[in-house]
């Protein structure tokens, strides 16, 4: 039943953009996507091929290009195989290293994918304003209804929706010991005085609270601005937020000082972070946490994806040795909100087969089927989380399920001059005590372009 469900669904949508095409043609297969095809395979890439003979759309090809490779590639390739076998299009999925520099550089020189996974709705928006990317407006019903207002906003540029989601991350967390918490007798705070609070308990008894690291190369700052987002989403709420992130009031606004101010109540206060504040940009992001298992501090907030930086044999979740808790609120029945990312699913071709593989993507089915595999979180509500048997991926996605408010990453939202220049530079100014808060949000707020 669900089968042909799918396939009533990818009929539907490939018959309105059939219809607008005009097309007749049969087999919309062209040579630059058996050349794409050729090139995934020598370049490291996946590809996979359609059962023979069956299906509506049998002996077309979709070629995606995205950041994602080996093992999560190969997850990919066998989350859609089921579709591919039902429909009898051939998906081509090729990953790249310099994913951003490659995708500009093939829809500049005509050689663009069928889709790509872009995970930085600025760079969809330039690609947008340049009259490359094709709407996909048979999704927008279906993201609004499953995934929410904000994943709509993120894939519309300049009032046309244009892009459906298709896998998040999520970054309000905070890494802690479960056997260093339950001995020493400590609990989850559920309000940001609460989290306060508990870091000076853990100084009068002797302990370091949180361990910070904010060096990552030419991208050291990112890890402050993380925390500079979360905050502001906690202490000024979304709408703000939102009005911050697109320049409608001024970087170094009252409501920006006042949440970096909080923020630097716990990373610039010597006792609470393991080495002290100066500490802070030289210790690197993927190490930062480590000390977390020899009980050198209590708590690391980062996102999901540093379970990766743990340890080969590390166990993880409520019964191992590392587990999360959501970063808590201002208040405890505030609505919650998720600061994160994923990636938007971006056309660059107008055939039915292409419509019907990103409407594909974008469901619950696809959801489903991936979520089964590991490791992946999806922001459509839809889905079955109870798919996830890893137990601290449940909490990911059951976290990802239960927010109320999802912002994307703010820096990512911002122009690259200000997100991955001005506010990594000087929040690391900030953190040493070079500047105070409000020179820092000064120098921020005269880098915007103008």
């Amino acid at each position: 039943m669900a089968s042909r469900r799918r396939l009533a669904a990818m009929a539907i949508v490939a018959g309105v953009v059939f219809a607008a095409c005009g097309s007749d043609d049969e087999d919309t297969t062209t040579d630059t996507e058996a050349a794409s095809a050729t090139t995934a395979a020598e370049e490291g890439g996946t590809a996979t091929t359609a059962a023979a003979g069956g299906g509506e759309f049998a002996g077309t090809t979709v070629t995606i290009l995205s950041s994602i490779r080996d093992v999560e590639a190969e997850r990919l390739n066998e989350a859609w195989a089921s579709f591919e076998a039902e429909t009898g299009i051939d998906i081509v999925h090729e990953g790249s290293a310099t994913f951003e520099d490659d995708l500009k550089l093939r829809v500049d020189g005509g050689d663009a994918p069928d889709l790509a996974f872009v995970p930085q709705p600025g760079l969809l928006a330039t690609l947008a304003r340049d009259g490359k990317v094709i709407p996909l407006a048979d999704t927008e019903a279906g993201v609004l209804e499953n995934n929410g207002e904000s994943w709509v906003g993120y894939g519309s540029v300049d009032g046309t929706y244009y892009a459906p989601p298709f896998g998040a991350n999520i970054k309000s967390l905070v890494w802690y010991s479960p056997e260093a918490f339950t001995t020493a007798g400590y609990e989850i705070p559920t309000t940001w005085q609460g989290l306060l609070d508990l870091s000076q308990q853990i100084v009068d008894d002797g302990g370091t609270p949180w361990c910070v690291g904010a060096e990552s190369g030419g991208a050291t700052g990112w890890v402050l601005t993380d925390w500079t987002e979360d905050v502001m989403l906690r202490t000024a709420g979304p709408d703000v937020y939102d009005q911050w992130v697109n320049h409608e009031i001024p970087f170094n606004d009252p409501a920006v000082l006042a949440a970096l101010d909080q923020v630097g109540a716990i990373v610039k206060n010597d006792d609470f972070v393991l080495g002290g504040a100066q500490s802070i940009p030289s210790t690197s992001f993927q190490e930062a946490g480590l000390p977390l298992l020899d009980g050198e501090c209590f708590m690391h907030r980062q996102a999901n994806f540093y379970g990766n930086q743990w340890p080969e044999g590390t166990t993880k979740g409520p019964d191992g040795q590392v587990n999360t808790f959501f970063l808590p609120m201002v208040n405890e029945d505030d609505p919650k909100a998720m600061l994160g990312g994923g990636e938007l699913i971006a056309a660059f071709a107008d055939r039915p087969e292409v419509a019907a593989v990103a409407a594909y993507l974008t469901s619950a089915d696809y959801a489903n089927e991936r979520l089964k595999l590991g490791n992946w979180l999806t922001p459509n509500k839809a889905a079955d989380i109870s798919l996830v048997t890893d137990p601290l991926e449940q909490q990911f996605a059951q976290l990802l399920a239960d927010s109320e408010v999802f912002r994307f990453d703010g820096s990512d939202l911002m122009p690259g001059p200000v997100g991955a220049g001005s506010f990594w530079s000087e929040m690391v100014e900030w953190v040493v005590d070079s500047q105070d808060s409000q020179t820092t949000l000064d120098n921020i707020e005269a880098s915007w372009p103008k």
